[in-house]
């Protein structure tokens, strides 16, 4: 219960840009004063907080404010991507050190990538400057899915080769560093709970958009990751029921009607991309470079291109509209390595759509906005899963071990 009691504080602290007193923690968690202050100069003593000055303009004392501590405590993360792998070392406000990119390694040979993960890795906390023993560990987002018990990559779409791959125990053993593995998606849900300022409050769903689609799940401020690990995976539902096939046997998935590759593809048939554009479309750097090429062409005029764009928008909203009616969250969060593109075209579309289609519209409206993480969220969720797993208040703490 104590320790419960200081990730709970420590996590308000977190959630207050401006810091908190010992008076208002009092008040906002609910615990006697004797037990704030007790925890409190534990956090201090661990270097955790800091006293950041006092405030109070009335009669009384002036109370001290507490912050977190950036330098207290950093980690590391790494987003696995087909196309690209991004790196970075976070400090505990989940403010960015140091930052790095390179193309994901060619072919199926896993331990060859494995390889090349971990020397950059080493190489960017050599760059950083950061002490090593303030590192917590290493926290990696993986397409899923993911055997979350065992951190095994499990054959996930445009890897060949990563079939039931140890993803956490070789780069554990290849870094030196406690690691933890888990969907792209559910990490950068995490970012955005750490990171990504009023959009990471209360509950809320990320849409993923990167190769494929997908969502992490916030409610009431903790992450919801299922019986496996695997929650979020949202590729059949059906959003067209008169669409192309798709390879579970319905019409119109996500997976079938939405996706990148599906986009490009339609692009090719309609004369708006040529063949040679598409290149190898089992390329996750091609469909990348062909979803761009797309987008150029909306914006130069192209109005089959621009209703291509439109018209997934209007099957995202759609697979947005079940998961939000069967959540109740009060915010849909988009983000990843294709938000970038599509957000103009699909803030403007999709509040719209989600609004007429919400079951809760008369009793709350669903906000709709873009990550405030940014670009780098899945390898920013990656270093947050470890600060979420060292600090966060789960009701797991609770749990009385046998």
């Amino acid at each position: 219960m104590g320790d419960f009691n200081l990730t709970v504080i420590l996590d308000a602290i977190r959630r207050s840009t401006a810091g908190l007193s010992r008076v208002e923690l009092a008040q906002i968690v609910g615990l006697s004063p004797q037990t704030i202050s007790n925890i409190s100069r534990r956090l201090l003593d661990q270097h955790l907080i800091i006293e950041a000055g006092k405030e109070g303009n009335g009669p009384g004392k002036p109370r001290t404010i507490l912050q977190l501590n950036p330098s207290g405590m950093y980690a590391v993360g790494v987003h696995l991507d087909p196309a690209v792998t991004t790196f970075v070392v976070l400090d505990l406000v989940g403010a960015v050190v140091k930052h790095s990119r390179i193309n994901t390694p060619g072919g199926s040979d896993p331990a060859a990538v494995i390889a090349t993960i971990a020397g950059e890795i080493k190489k960017l906390v050599d760059e950083s400057g950061v002490d090593a023993s303030k590192i917590a560990g290493l926290g990696v987002a993986a397409p899923g899915p993911i055997d979350l018990e065992h951190g095994t990559v499990v054959a996930p779409p445009l890897l060949a080769g990563w079939d039931r791959v140890p993803l956490r125990d070789a780069l554990a053993e290849a870094t030196g560093l406690s690691t933890l593995v888990d969907k792209d998606v559910t990490s950068a849900a995490v970012a955005e709970t750490w990171a990504g300022g009023p959009s990471g409050s209360g509950s809320f769903v990320f849409m993923y958009m990167g190769t494929g689609i997908g969502c992490g799940i916030v409610l009431n401020d903790e992450l919801v990751r299922g019986t496996s690990g695997n929650a979020g995976e949202i590729g059949h539902i059906v959003v067209d029921p008169d669409g192309p096939p798709c390879d579970c046997g319905l019409r119109g998935c996500v997976k079938s009607s939405c996706i990148p590759q599906v986009l490009v593809a339609q692009a090719v048939e309609a004369g708006v991309l040529e063949h040679d554009d598409a290149g190898d479309s089992g390329a996750a750097s091609a469909i990348q470079n062909s979803f761009a090429k797309l987008f150029e062409a909306a914006e130069a005029g192209n109005s089959t291109a621009a209703e291509i764009i439109d018209r997934s928008a209007v099957l995202v909203s759609r697979a947005v509209a079940v998961i939000t009616n069967t959540l109740d969250v009060e915010r849909v969060v988009f983000g990843g390595p294709f938000w970038n593109l599509l957000s103009e075209r699909y803030l403007n579309r999709i509040p719209e759509l989600l609004e007429g289609s919400s079951a809760a519209r008369q009793i709350h409206g669903i906000e709709v906005v873009g990550t405030g993480v940014g670009e780098d969220v899945g390898a920013v969720g990656a270093a947050c899963l470890v600060l979420e797993h060292t600090l966060a208040p789960r009701s797991q703490r609770l749990l009385l071990e046998g």
